[in-house]
């Protein structure tokens, strides 16, 4: 994961152009009059030795006799020259280029060539095989699109020239600006991930809009792509939704979790806003740059034509969104203001002769009403009143797009009538658009923001303390599964090995013959009513395949005839191992609900868990959801709502709810398994019986790989790292004893008492101002972290529980360098507390091998600047602000 250098290619003060041309149609020449007419103000070198000169420059032979250091480099030649140029220019102290050269392949070699003419020199390539880069704010358009970009505050990173192009052309016509325009090509090096790790520290972007065919590092895209959705809005389109995943493994859940529920899984937990076309991308940027995400998107409709209203619930509620439910004292209201012929409901239908007074009061009476949350104001146009005045009206009560504080988007419909209307509320903040439809779906965008951002704060532990399981007793069954070379758990050894993580599964009895099935039924029979008979088989996974299952059996007699039907059965099919057959109670629960609960690989993002509607037609059902691990039981109970099945465990009719705790624990329970032991390859557990006692699985799969069997946990192939577990650590002062450990989403609920009883001064000591409030958001991002980059260790107060210190560290994403702060609560200061996280701060940046861990010391603040002596710290004065000081200690 690196930045490092990138500040070259979009701050240059330099661009060589290497291949530069004056032939007409070549890509060199429209890539050197792109530089020279967008007006960069910096210096512009022509290399090309077939000129002397080109539009009135000098025309440089080489690299070797450019007149100082390009920043940036251009390269446009043939493919065989771009390793060379790239090791020339690196020793030429140019540190970043574009290669827009296609070509350069993993098969020809060259790709290699490339990257190792670069590494020496930590020299950044953009590309190759791109459009180029385009930073409208410096003038800078260095590639070989049709037009410039003005500058603006979007940035747009893309995956496909031609799509960038494409959405350039769109946004000149909208009169959409960008801040960066960069066309990733074939990322040989600089990916989405570094691109999204420097635009989070862009004050200039107010948004980001990616176009995405694949992710190439997951963990870095999730790190960075986490880091940059906790300040601004990151809005995405991925081609290939229908893309189908490759050959279903072993168990059913290799063929539910298709590689696009996988990206939906990954985008949303990353904190990022999905959308479907590229249009939706702008209309996206503005509404979440706009206003606020919103926990619920109640809407209320304020429209002079019934049937555009009706369009808009129609598209609302295909997109799940809810209409407000208006309170009888708002429908009250409305009958004094409104004719006759109104809707009373909502939609409020205020009739086609609807004036801009009768918009402005209706308006106004459903925004204060405290059911709904966000106005659309839909205007058709009709003779009999002007849509300019109702947009004017609709405008003129609207405060930076909202009327008591609820978000207004208009729908203002027919394009020569509407489109001076549009331009007026454009102008006053209120979104605007052509169609119920497109209004609708910007309103989604408002709750499904909300709802990636609620994903993005969500941080499990690698260990829960809630969800343990018997790592030992689970470690042994796979040890034996591997010594004898099997990929693949018998069913009585899957169900063992999720019964250790929580997971109900009825009694199993291992028969080796039909003599014993008889005797093990006559065991069971004796408190069960039924049994069931499966084929206990290493080397056949799905046993109801080949006949491998007999139900409804209540006398032992019965069970020794299934068994020995099931022996003929899979004496038909070839290569079957017998083991013998495991014997169960029949489980009958009327009305339970059937689910699956599994996991499998994706190639991209690795472990990914499911869950659905169960059975034998799982896949036709096809009910099923997927989330990247780790969970916890917020994030469990949204997989469950997010299919149709998690509706029914919520109880209907007759049925009562089923245990949705014991589900979200099975969940937790999965979850936690697959962060323990990499060697899981595949599982599913299916069907899990669901009702209102309980849970139970009747049937289990898992698949590992037997070479990574003595690999520990927390699982490196997970695409979100969990919770640091292993750094807790006991600290007795004067004052007692205290808990260090890393902070954990739950402290958000210490932080109001622990602020009260620290001083002003302190606080300003922390945060190098005077700072009077810390609300919800700012807590809750203190407290949930992306372990990948950040970490806080939390002093917990023994047996109290109160919050005592907090030790943070956030590094940058090279790990060059990470910095540092430190607060004690006042009343506990003396006793060694910051002594204590400091060195729990600088082992932990040690272990992560961060180069550096600094910060910034008022020089005022003399207890700190002397514990930092004490650690070795460098301490020196800021040469542009002699109040702060700089302390820095090296670390590897």
């Amino acid at each position: 994961m690196s930045i490092r250098n990138l500040e070259y290619a979009v701050k240059p003060r330099s661009v060589a152009i290497v291949g530069a041309s004056a032939r007409t149609g070549s890509v060199g020449r429209a890539v050197f009059e792109n530089v020279v007419t967008a007006g960069f103000e910096g210096e512009v070198w022509p290399v090309n030795p077939k000129y002397q000169e080109l539009s009135g420059r000098r025309c440089h032979a080489r690299v070797a006799d450019l007149p100082g250091v390009p920043d940036l480099a251009v390269i446009v030649t043939p493919a065989a020259t771009v390793p060379g140029l790239i090791a020339e220019l690196g020793t030429l102290g140019t540190r970043a280029a574009v290669v827009i050269t296609a070509g350069l392949t993993r098969e020809n070699g060259l790709r290699q060539a490339m990257l190792d003419a670069a590494r020496p020199h930590l020299f950044r390539i953009i590309g190759p095989n791109t459009l180029g880069l385009m930073m409208p704010p410096i003038k800078l358009n260095a590639g070989f699109a049709h037009m410039a970009a003005r500058p603006g505050g979007i940035a747009l990173v893309s995956q496909s020239g031609a799509i960038a192009s494409s959405l350039i052309d769109w946004a000149a016509v909208n009169d959409v600006g960008f801040s960066h325009i960069v066309s990733l090509g074939d990322m040989a090096d600089v990916d989405v991930g570094d691109w999204l790790d420097m635009l989070a520290g862009d004050a200039k972007t107010t948004a980001v809009l990616l176009y995405l065919e694949t992710v190439s590092n997951p963990r870095k895209f999730m790190s960075a792509a986490r880091a940059a959705a906790r300040i601004k809005p990151v809005i995405a389109v991925k081609a290939g939704r229908h893309e189908q995943s490759a050959k279903a493994a072993a168990t059913h859940t290799g063929a539910l979790s298709g590689a696009d529920r996988v990206i939906d899984a990954a985008l949303s937990r990353a904190g990022i806003l999905r959308v479907s076309g590229l249009a939706d991308l702008f209309d996206a940027a503005e509404i979440t740059a706009r206003f606020r995400p919103l926990e619920t998107a109640r809407v209320g409709v304020v429209t002079n034509g019934g049937g555009a209203g009706v369009l808009a619930v129609d598209r609302l509620v295909d997109l799940n969104g809810s209409l407000a439910e208006l309170a009888p004292a708002t429908l009250e209201r409305l009958d004094t203001v409104l004719p006759p012929t109104w809707s009373h409901a909502n939609p409020v239908d205020i009739i086609g002769d609807a004036p801009p007074e009768r918009y402005a009061t209706a308006i106004e009476a459903v925004a204060a009403d405290p059911g709904a949350d966000v106005i659309l104001a839909i205007n058709c146009p009709t003779a009999l009143a002007s849509s300019l005045d109702a947009a004017a009206a609709v405008a003129s009560l609207t405060k930076d797009g909202k009327v008591d504080g609820k978000p207004v988007l208009a729908c203002w419909l027919g394009e020569h009538t509407a489109r001076e209307g549009r331009r007026v509320l454009q102008e006053a903040g209120v979104p605007s658009f052509a169609t119920p439809a497109d209004a609708a779906s910007a309103i989604s965008y408002l709750s499904g923001w909300s709802r990636a951002q609620h994903a993005l704060l969500r941080v499990p532990p690698a260990h829960s303390e809630e969800t343990t399981g018997d790592r030992h007793a689970v470690r042994s069954i796979f040890r034996q599964a591997a010594g004898e070379g099997r990929r693949m758990l018998t069913e009585p050894e899957a169900k063992a090995a999720i019964a250790a993580y929580g997971i109900p599964v009825p009694e199993t009895i291992i028969a080796r013959s039909p003599e014993e099935a008889e005797e093990a039924a006559g065991r069971l029979l004796a408190v069960s009513e039924k049994v069931v008979v499966k084929l206990l088989s290493k080397t056949i996974s799905h046993k109801s395949d080949v006949g491998g299952v007999v139900l409804d059996i209540d006398t032992p007699d019965v069970a020794r005839t299934a068994a020995e039907t099931i022996l003929r059965r899979v004496q038909k099919t070839p290569a079957v191992d017998v083991e013998g057959f495991a014997v169960q109670p029949m489980v009958v629960r009327k009305g339970a609900q059937e689910l699956i609960l599994g996991m499998s690989r994706d190639p991209i993002f690795g472990p990914v868990i499911l869950f659905g509607a169960g059975g034998v037609a799982v896949e036709v059902m096809d009910d099923t959801a997927i989330a990247l691990p780790p969970l916890d039981d917020v994030l469990a109970g949204d997989l469950i709502t997010r299919t149709r099945i998690g509706r029914l465990l919520a109880g209907f009719r007759e049925r009562r709810p089923a245990d949705q705790a014991a589900i979200v624990s099975a969940l937790n329970g999965l979850s936690q398994m697959i962060v323990d032991f990499p060697c899981i390859a595949a599982m599913d557990v299916n069907p899990l019986l669901a009702d209102a006692d309980g849970i139970v699985a009747l049937d289990a799969r898992i698949a590992i790989d037997p070479a990574r069997v003595e690999e520990s946990g927390p699982n490196a192939d997970l695409a979100i790292r969990p919770y640091p577990s292993g750094w807790d650590a006991g600290f007795t002062g004067k004052g007692g004893r205290y808990r260090l450990r890393p902070i954990k989403p739950s402290d958000v609920d210490l932080y109001p008492e622990f602020l009260a009883k620290v001083s002003t001064n302190d606080i300003r000591l922390r945060f190098l101002a005077p700072r009077l409030t810390f609300d919800d958001d700012m807590l809750r991002r203190l407290t949930q972290l992306d372990y990948d980059r950040d970490m806080a260790f939390v002093a917990i107060s023994e047996p109290s529980g109160e919050l005592a210190g907090i030790g943070r560290l956030s590094s940058d994403p090279d790990r060059t360098a990470a910095e540092y702060g430190l607060i004690v609560r006042t009343d506990l200061q003396g006793q060694g507390l910051g002594k204590a996280l400091l060195t729990l701060i600088i082992d932990y940046a040690r272990a992560e091998r961060i180069g550096r861990v600094e910060g910034l010391v008022l020089a005022e603040n003399d207890r700190m600047l002397a514990m930092c002596r004490k650690f070795g710290f460098k301490v020196g004065f800021l040469p542009d602000d002699p109040g702060l000081c700089h302390v820095s200690l090296e670390l590897q």
